[in-house]
């Protein structure tokens, strides 16, 4: 497999606006009319969000994710996906290079709402 190349350098600066916090997945439902989106309910400890992701097409079953914690942007700008709000973004590794995806995960518990970086 071809791995993308690396896309080009960014500033210290320009990264630390980037709000990356782990949260744990508590439900989802299919967003309606959509073949690939999931509206994901996610616990970030002292906030929830509602996180659109692309999941139905990836895995054959979505509903192994619930309850599971996961990585996600929570300071992108709302944007609506087919009549659902998303909040934020699921990091989900793999799909963008071809192969089966992975939910990127804290190797440990951690409590929700914790930041990466």
């Amino acid at each position: 497999m071809d791995v993308a190349a690396a896309k080009p350098t960014i500033s210290i600066d320009l990264l630390n606006q980037v709000d990356i916090r782990v949260g744990t997945i508590e439900a989802f439902e299919d967003v309606p009319g959509a073949e690939k989106l999931v509206a994901l309910r996610v616990n970030f400890g002292t906030f929830h969000r509602v996180i659109v992701a692309g999941l139905k097409q990836e895995r054959p079953n979505p509903k192994e994710i619930e309850g599971r914690q996961a990585l996600f942007v929570v300071n992108l700008e709302p944007r609506r996906m087919r009549g659902v709000v998303s909040e934020g973004m699921l990091f989900d590794i793999g799909y963008v290079d071809g192969i089966a995806p992975a939910l990127a995960v804290p190797e440990r518990p951690v409590p929700n709402g914790c930041r990466a970086g």
